[in-house]
């Protein structure tokens, strides 16, 4: 490549996209498939052309499912009614990940661990579903349902559905927000006593809260190895509340998601059981009790092991006052889109000066709560992000795996009179070792987007990132006003090979 090429970005650039009481996706729960995927391929170009690169769907709001399972019913925020299928029949997480691969972004796959029941659930639960099917895994409190963290089968029942899906789908990651046991309600403790007089009788010695705390911190430990065993190339992604605890670091305050949650957020990063931490960032710059740079700050110094570290900001609070209720935006004021632009750059410039002094460089990024501020550009905060921090578009930072590069491609041009064609094949994969050998994890898990950078004869670089399945695109030129077109592989694990360069 000649020098003056312009160099990659990586920054990973996410929108959470809500299922749950019709947030994001579907807009209703009645909606037509035609409508539906009306809907989910505005959003995926509404990503494409804010250079977004992942979306993070969320697939299990309440131990349903947004696509087809043996092993709980479809979604009532999907059909209207939990066990009907869509008609006419069609699978939208499938469609959701090949969109989003078209486009050249990740699909990350967000389950609820444990709710299994929301206030604004719909109608009656199904009979295959968990509270019906396996009701002593479940308990009641503060209008939801809630499968037990306490009891093995629970997690034995979640983790099942999280490696169907695994295994079943082309996900590049399994991600989890901030709920794990419910929040509390003032004068309603969670009903888990008879399980935690079970452990006691069994010879367990832990007290209540450190008790829960171990739950999560296996069930957590549990998922990461065994997607990894699984496949190692899809990423485990966590979203925990933006305080681990107060006064961490010195003068935050706030919620003790420790100690209400049974959240050791801080446990599961040190330890390495996620591949990137997202704590919910949900305050402002100038936040009095939870400000959001030395928020970031403390995050990142607990990153011992060189993980990624990218914070939810609320995006969708733009134009909304007041309180976030339970999630992380608690007390939080409205917002303006400079708030949002001016969180993305600086969590740019912490992650920068951070990251110069660490062993294992960490990369930025954030993920926006959620789809729908960006689908209504509120006050303009799309615009200004695609405008300004977002112009350009980025590669997802690599989140450790195999380093091997891929092959170089083989590419061509086919010339039309106002433009050009780019044609590429994929450079055949590593060979087995041996007969009887598996390929490599990098080959197995498939390309990675390509990335495809062309410069005209006045000097002019553009870079394109399209998905690992496309194979073509088509530059806007002809073919002689082109000097170079380079086509540049990369692999699941966030390796970039050599480019295949052409001169027109």
């Amino acid at each position: 490549m000649p020098s003056d090429a312009p160099r990659l970005q990586r920054e990973f650039r996410a929108v959470w996209v809500a299922t749950v009481a019709n947030i994001d996706w579907p807009s209703k729960p009645d909606l037509t498939t035609e409508q539906q995927q009306a809907e989910m391929k505005a959003m995926l170009d509404m990503a494409a052309k804010l250079n977004l690169n992942a979306i993070v769907l969320q697939v299990r709001p309440t131990a349903d499912a947004i696509y087809p399972s043996t092993l709980e019913p479809w979604s009532a925020f999907v059909t209207g009614a939990q066990g009907r299928a869509p008609s006419p029949a069609y699978d939208p997480l499938e469609m959701w990940i090949r969109g989003a691969h078209e486009r050249g972004m990740e699909l990350h796959a967000w389950f609820n661990p444990f709710r299994a029941r929301h206030p604004k659930s719909i109608g009656e639960d199904a009979a295959n579903h968990v509270s019906r099917s396996a009701s002593e895994l479940v308990r009641t409190h503060n209008g939801y349902l809630w499968l037990d963290p306490g009891e093995r089968g629970a997690q034995d029942h979640s983790v099942a559905v999280i490696l169907d899906a695994v295994s079943r789908y082309d996900l590049d990651g399994v991600h989890f927000d901030d709920y794990f046991y419910p929040y509390p309600k003032e004068g309603e403790p969670f009903p888990d006593a008879a399980t935690y007089e079970k452990y006691k009788a069994g010879g367990g010695t832990l007290e209540l809260s450190p008790w829960r705390r171990e739950n999560i911190d296996r069930f957590m430990k549990r998922v990461y190895d065994e997607v990894k065993a699984r496949k190692p190339h899809v990423k485990v992604g966590i979203s925990p509340f933006g305080i681990w605890r107060p006064a961490n670091p010195p003068g935050i305050q706030g919620f003790d998601a420790f100690e209400k949650l049974h959240a050791d957020s801080r446990r599961w990063l040190t330890e390495g059981w996620c591949d990137y931490m997202s704590p919910q960032l949900y305050w402002r710059r100038d936040s009095k009790g939870q400000p959001f740079d030395p928020l970031l700050r403390w995050w990142l110094s607990q990153n011992l092991r060189g993980k990624q570290v990218w914070p939810g900001i609320y995006t969708s609070r733009i134009g909304q006052a007041g309180s976030g209720g339970q999630g992380g935006a608690g007390g939080s004021t409205a917002y303006d889109p400079a708030e949002i632009v001016g969180q993305v750059e600086l969590t740019r410039k912490t992650v920068r000066e951070v990251s110069a002094e660490m062993i294992s460089p960490v990369l930025p990024g954030v993920i926006h709560f959620s789809a729908v501020a960006l689908m209504q550009n509120r006050q303009g905060v799309a615009d200004q992000l695609r405008s300004g921090p977002y112009a350009q578009p980025a590669l997802v930072p690599p989140t450790g795996g195999p380093t091997a590069a891929p092959g170089t491609p083989t590419a061509q041009l086919a010339s039309a009179a106002t433009s050009t064609t780019v044609q590429w094949t994929p450079a055949a994969p590593p060979a087995a070792a041996s007969p009887g050998t598996s390929p490599t994890a990098a080959a197995d898990a498939g390309p990675g987007p390509w990335i495809v950078q062309y410069k005209t004869k006045d000097g002019t670089w553009t870079t394109r990132i399209v998905g690992g399945v496309v194979r073509t695109l088509t530059i806007d030129l002809p073919k002689d006003k082109l000097e170079l077109v380079a086509v540049i592989p990369s692999s699941r694990f966030g390796a970039v090979g050599k480019p295949a360069v052409i001169k027109p």
